[in-house]
């Protein structure tokens, strides 16, 4: 008898593909109206592969979209996503030889001088902090002199 209640409020399973009309937004999200009746929420983090600010840069009140089932929890609410239905975004591009230094051939050589070059710029560092440590001990040990 629970199992049929289950089907019964959730009709819909993950990973199918319901229409839904935007009914409230959010800062965090979108709440929408399945057709089924059922209300669903689509996460801010699922509206787009790419950074988005505002829910309303994407959604707006009473729109009809597409969007793909990811979740349903144990007590029924339902997970959408936009993401999930855009193609993903692409890799970006490796950046042509044009514009900057040329890469090495060897990928180990490269590493190597990146250690060596982070191992130069560390011990700076840490020289600079230890002399301005010891400076201010300097001035406030001794009182100043007449």
């Amino acid at each position: 008898m629970a199992e049929e209640r289950k089907t019964e409020i959730s009709p819909v399973a993950p990973g199918e593909v319901v229409t839904c009309t935007v009914e409230q937004i959010m800062p965090y999200g979108a709440f929408v109206r399945l057709k089924t009746g059922q209300r669903a929420m689509i996460h801010i983090s699922e509206l787009s592969h790419s950074f988005v600010k505002k829910v309303e840069d994407i959604l707006a009140l009473n729109q009809e979209v597409q969007a793909r089932v990811i979740k349903i929890d144990e007590k029924g609410r339902i997970d959408l996503s936009l993401k999930k239905m855009e193609s993903p975004r692409p890799a970006p591009s490796p950046r042509p030889q044009s514009f900057g230094p040329a890469q090495p051939e060897d990928s180990r050589d490269s590493f190597e001088k990146k250690i060596s070059n982070f191992l130069k710029v560390s011990e700076a560092k840490i020289a600079d902090l230890n002399s301005k440590k010891n400076n201010p001990r300097a001035k406030k040990r001794g009182k100043p002199s007449k």
